[in-house]
């Protein structure tokens, strides 16, 4: 179960990654947030950002130009 919604449609690189951040900051530990985005970039830029924080990449789609991320908050 997701417990935040981000949606950063429309946004370029940094910005949809850059916001993800910062929201996952004020979250608990083990809370999640889905990250809707339409940037293609953002694919990579998720998975980096969970290897430079330690935060999970549980699971991403793409559907048509939208692009959905799970992210869970490091403990």
């Amino acid at each position: 179960m997701t417990d935040t919604v981000l949606d950063v449609r429309g946004l370029s690189c940094p910005l949809p990654v850059l916001r993800a951040k910062k929201k996952l900051d004020t979250l608990p530990p083990g809370a999640t947030l889905t990250v809707i985005a339409t940037d293609p970039g953002t694919v990579r830029d998720f998975e980096s950002l969970c290897r430079q924080t330690g935060h999970l990449l549980l699971d991403s789609r793409e559907e048509g130009e939208t692009f959905t991320f799970r992210l869970q908050r490091a403990g």
